[in-house]
């Protein structure tokens, strides 16, 4: 028997051994899963944002099978058909699902604010943060090289004059978005919420009207004049209480900085 043919039939011999050893492995060591997480998974759109408090929706489908007290209407960017599906699978009665937009917490656009300087690094707000805070005069303020704009799904960002916008009819609020901001400028709310305060410049007033002119000066207009009690300043920045305000619009009529606006509508 000549050398090659012996080393033939040995390799030939170790890889019949090792698809038994594979084979017995796959059997002994299989582990069962639920039918329902994947029946579960295919009612979910698969952005994987993480908006249900999970990983992403294969951890959201585990848990639903594993925890019956779990809510179905967790998933923001699938919304009702999501919800409705995952209580025809496992069984639930689906819940309303809040529609959710994202606010950016900033309206320092170029008219009201200006570069401190020249800023010639990576094209990225990671990268322009690690810079000296990026090249604006506000260190809170929009970066304005669209981290945001470039990751979100649904194309739902955009820039214009320095600062990112939202187009409300095409945003999921899965949320992907806000863990792209170095700033922490945007954040998932309520579509029914119609105001917010958009800065999130916490220095002193005079401090935040020589970086942009549309900052929060602390001026507590909007807490005096609110007679629903929704508005505090808190750290030299107001905020609102959600639960108390109506919507009335007299805090935006106040506000002489102009950063408590009324959020666009879904049309």
């Amino acid at each position: 028997m000549t050398p090659i043919i012996t080393a033939v039939i040995v390799v030939t011999a170790i890889g019949i051994i090792c698809a038994i050893i594979l084979s017995v492995a796959s059997k002994v060591m299989y582990v069962h899963e639920d039918e329902r997480i994947s029946l579960a998974r295919e009612c979910l759109p698969g952005a994987n944002c993480g908006a249900c408090g999970f990983a992403g929706c294969d951890g959201y489908a585990k848990a639903l099978v594993e925890d019956e007290s779990l809510s179905v209407s967790l998933c923001t960017p699938g919304g009702a058909d999501a919800a409705s599906g995952l209580a025809e699978v496992l069984g639930r009665t689906a819940g309303e699902v809040a529609r959710k937009v994202v606010a950016v917490n900033c309206c320092g656009d170029c008219d009201v604010t200006e570069d401190k300087m020249d800023y010639r690094g990576v094209d990225t707000c990671a990268g322009a943060k690690l810079f000296f805070g990026g090249k604006g005069k506000c260190p809170y303020g929009c970066l304005g090289l669209g981290d945001c704009v470039k990751i979100c799904p649904e194309s739902a960002l955009y820039l214009e004059n320095g600062l990112v916008h939202v187009k409300p009819r095409l945003c999921t609020g899965c949320g992907i978005c806000t863990r792209a901001c170095p700033n922490n400028l945007l954040e998932t709310i309520p579509v029914e919420y119609k105001v917010m305060v958009a800065c999130s410049n916490h220095d002193k007033g005079a401090v935040t009207r020589k970086a942009c002119t549309n900052g929060c000066i602390a001026c507590k207009m909007c807490e005096k004049t609110c007679e629903q009690g929704a508005f505090t300043v808190i750290d030299n920045l107001a905020v609102i209480d959600y639960e108390k305000c109506t919507g009335c619009g007299a805090c935006v009529e106040v506000c002489k900085p102009g950063c408590i606006i009324l959020r666009p509508t879904l049309v």
